[in-house]
């Protein structure tokens, strides 16, 4: 231990010089004040003048320094995250000897950043210099916070001679202080020591602590020699097994040290020979590793490179690319271990023979999600991108690599992702690369093609082949992508921005006639997805309604439920007495509903008159109004613009003649117009010339113009149906006169109404209004599915008011 201060004692004066750095300043400014009192006394007039220059100069620098103090604190505050700014704030704070705030600008520096390992040992130095050994736990714990934050060599050395030399148990070598060292070098040896340019000042260090114990025990005690002597012998076979720039060294020290423990070696020569066996085979195996790593060492610390060059021989080296290509026979299933090997292998300027190889295993494998297919592909895609731009390496690259690729990736993912960002993302990639790399359009235009089959719903995909249109100058052909795409289907309001977009790129790029054009098309659209909004709206707030509407039936229900559980739960006197309450509530019932038929029965013969004269103004309604419309000469339009109007229905009919009237469907909600309407004519000859002119254009739109005929629709009741049209009519004809059906069906203001069926009226008879004594798990009275003339009929004759008084005298 001894022998070890010994050599430390230069590093001490060291130490002491740095205990005094506060006290500079003011032990400066002493000495000035003692020399010039001494000049004062020889030369009164001189000293006076270099006592006002020094005094003046001093002022200016403390002015300067307050100055700039007060910009840094600002810059601080303002902006904490300035690096630059925390170092000069530090420096000037130490300059200037203002401990407290020095240890605050300090620690509000490593809540951001890291130190860097000479400001911790710069740190840990003040602290040392302001305090006495025994508090040295505190300076302990600042190395212990940079050893947490960096590798560092000579951070390490400094925390080892710290501790040496300041802390007491240590200096005493106590067996507690003997401990405490010993288990700071193993763990500076586990952390640093396989550093190969400066991991062997490490070992070296902890030789010397432990050649310094040998000297402390008596020799006397010739057990503890020899287990000394085995333990400093043990470090160094462990030293002589790592690779190390300075290896020879090493072994030419482990040598002198054996011959001065009485073992015949030759100290002075660099081989083996003389040593044992395992040691000498370690050394070997390590000699060979640092021999086949000892260029890349080189180049990583070689002087005067950039840091991005030593990054890349750091790369470089096989050690990286061992290791990812042991991770991914490990763990094959984790698919960021390929990409970042196949990183790996692009840095090392491997062959494209074994990169593809390396990217034909990956693809084999089994990930966890689709994105990580994706992402490895791209990679793929990636390197080969970067290779063919740069010529690097000396394979000759096609680009039919990279669309063979890509078309790899189509194949293999098209099927799962679906109307997805990724897809979109990858054919927007390929066709990028097509025109940048490859100077091929048509193909750019054929990925675009091949993504809309697959992803034609969506509207990212239409908008990233018309930029790349617009991006090449080709606005024709932009606009025709718009003309394919406007009336398509796009979730959200997807519609409507791929409409306003048409509008957005003619007044920008397009003619005047091209603007009047896609508004023509465009605004029937808009208008369109309006009207299917507020009906999608509708529907929305009656579900609403009726959801909210549920809860209130089944409380309903629920309370009645526990009604009779409760009835259920009472007690036999309870339910006697309940019992009796409803036998007198029955008797008042029965009373009431005696009274009640009596009341009914002239009710029952009204209603009997009311019935008959309702049924035949239904008939003679019904029949009125069939006359009317069999009797006139309608045209059924339908396809009609919704900006339309009668009065230009009627110039549309001008040539024709004859128009007597003219209604256009409204939407009863919303008031707007259907597209459909009804045009009568005064006689068959104008009707027919107004049939002629379907199919011409009115307002931009093609006119269907076709004969209305009620009569192709009645029920039994001779209401008119929309399943009985005329099958006759093809083509757009049909397809007008069943919209026309429909209508009537609807009941829209020029159809007639049509009534319920008579079927239904006829196989219900009601007798008088009373059916409060019908059961509410049996059919109403007057109901019956049996044929007539029956004698189940007979039996489920409806009761009349007598026998109902019967019924309840008897009961």
């Amino acid at each position: 231990m001894k022998l070890f201060l010994a050599k430390e004692e230069g590093k001490k004066s060291e130490a002491k010089e740095t205990r005094m750095d506060f006290e500079k300043s003011s032990v400066s400014i002493k000495d000035d004040t003692e020399m010039a009192d001494d000049d004062t006394a020889q030369n009164p007039e001189s000293s006076r003048k270099l006592s006002s220059d020094s005094d003046s100069s001093d002022s200016e620098d403390e002015a300067e320094q307050t100055q700039q103090l007060r910009a840094l604190e600002s810059d601080l505050s303002t902006n904490p995250s300035n690096y630059d700014a925390h170092i000069l704030y530090i420096k000037l704070l130490r300059r200037r000897g203002e401990i407290e705030k020095l240890r605050e600008a300090r620690e509000n520096m490593n809540v951001l950043f890291p130190l860097t390992p000479a400001m911790w040992v710069e740190w840990a130095k003040d602290e040392a210099s302001l305090l006495n050994d025994s508090d040295s736990e505190s300076v302990e714990k600042l190395y212990e916070r940079g050893i947490s934050e960096y590798l560092s060599i000579p951070l390490w050395r400094e925390y080892l001679n710290y501790v040496l030399q300041h802390d007491p148990k240590v200096c005493d070598s106590s067996v507690d202080g003997i401990s405490k060292a010993r288990n700071l070098f193993e763990r500076a040896v586990t952390a640093a020591a396989l550093h190969v340019a400066q991991g062997s000042q490490i070992w070296d260090a902890y030789t010397q602590f432990e050649q310094s114990i040998l000297l402390t025990i008596d020799q006397s005690d010739i057990q503890a020699k020899e287990n000394q002597v085995q333990r400093i012998r043990s470090i160094f076979h462990r030293q002589l097994s790592i690779p190390f720039a300075n290896m020879k060294s090493t072994l030419l020290s482990y040598k002198a040290w054996e011959v001065e423990q009485g073992n015949s070696l030759d100290a002075e020569s660099d081989n083996v020979d003389g040593i044992s066996s395992h040691v000498a085979s370690s050394y070997r195996k390590a000699e060979e590793m640092y021999n086949a790593r000892a260029h890349l060492e080189e180049h990583i610390t070689r002087q005067g490179i950039s840091e991005s060059e030593r990054y890349q021989h750091f790369m470089a080296g096989n050690i990286v690319k061992d290791v990812y290509s042991r991770a991914t026979r490990k763990c094959p299933w984790v698919g960021e271990l390929w990409v970042r090997y196949l990183l790996c292998l692009e840095h090392g300027l491997a062959s494209e023979k074994e990169i593809s190889a390396a990217f034909e295993k990956s693809v084999q494998c089994t990930f966890s999600t689709l994105e990580e297919y994706l992402d490895l592909f791209l990679t793929r895609v990636d390197g080969l991108r970067r290779r063919l731009s740069s010529a690097r390496g000396d394979d000759v690259l096609n680009y039919s690599l990279i669309r063979e690729s890509f078309q790899q990736a189509t194949d293999y993912l098209s099927p799962h992702l679906k109307n997805t960002d990724g897809l979109l993302r990858l054919h927007a990639y390929w066709a990028c690369l097509e025109l940048k790399l490859n100077n091929n359009l048509t193909a750019a235009r054929g990925v675009w093609g091949s993504l809309l089959k697959t992803c034609g719903s969506m509207l990212e995909a239409w908008q990233g082949f018309i930029a790349m249109e617009i991006a090449l100058g080709h606005i024709n052909e932009a606009r025709a992508i718009y003309k394919r795409c406007y009336s398509k289907r796009f979730s959200g309001t997807g519609s409507e921005d791929i409409c306003h977009a048409w509008l957005r790129f003619e007044r920008e790029f397009g003619t005047l006639d091209d603007l009047d054009h896609a508004v023509q098309k465009v605004m029937p659209r808009l208008e369109e997805l309006q009207l299917f909004r507020l009906e999608q709206e509708s529907k929305s707030l009656t579900e609403v309604t009726n959801q909210r509407e549920r809860p209130l039936k089944k409380t309903a229900s629920e309370k009645r439920k526990l009604g009779s559980i409760a009835i259920d739960e009472q007690s036999p006197a309870k339910r006697q007495k309940s019992t009796q309450n409803q036998k007198k509530l029955h008797e008042k019932e029965n009373t009431r509903g005696l009274k009640l038929a009596e009341a009914n029965d002239g009710e029952e013969k009204k209603g009997k008159v009311e019935e008959q004269v309702n049924e035949q103004l239904v008939k003679d309604t019904y029949s009125s109004k069939t006359r009317l419309y069999t009797d006139q000469c309608t045209a059924f339009a339908s396809n009609l613009n919704i900006r339309a109007i009668d009065e230009d229905l009627k110039q549309f009919f001008s040539d024709v003649g004859g128009v007597t009237a003219i209604r256009i469907l409204h939407d009863k909600f919303t008031g707007k117009s259907r597209g459909l309407a009804y045009v009568d004519f005064k006689d068959e000859e104008h009707l027919a010339a107004a049939l002629a002119k379907n199919k011409q254009m009115l307002l931009g739109k093609k006119l269907s113009i076709t004969r209305s005929n009620p009569k192709r629709g009645k029920r039994e009741s001779g209401a008119l149906t929309t399943s009985e049209h005329d099958s006759n009519q093809s083509g757009i004809e049909g397809s007008s006169a069943s919209k026309e059906s429909v209508e009537i069906s609807k009941g829209s203001s020029v159809a007639p109404q049509v009534p319920h069926s008579r079927k239904h009226f006829e196989s219900i008879q009601l007798k008088g209004k009373n059916t409060f004594a019908v059961p509410r798990n049996v059919k109403p009275l007057g109901w019956t599915t049996s044929k007539p003339g029956t004698k189940k009929e007979e039996d489920e004759k409806p009761k009349s008011n007598d026998e109902f008084r019967k019924m309840f005298m008897t009961s």
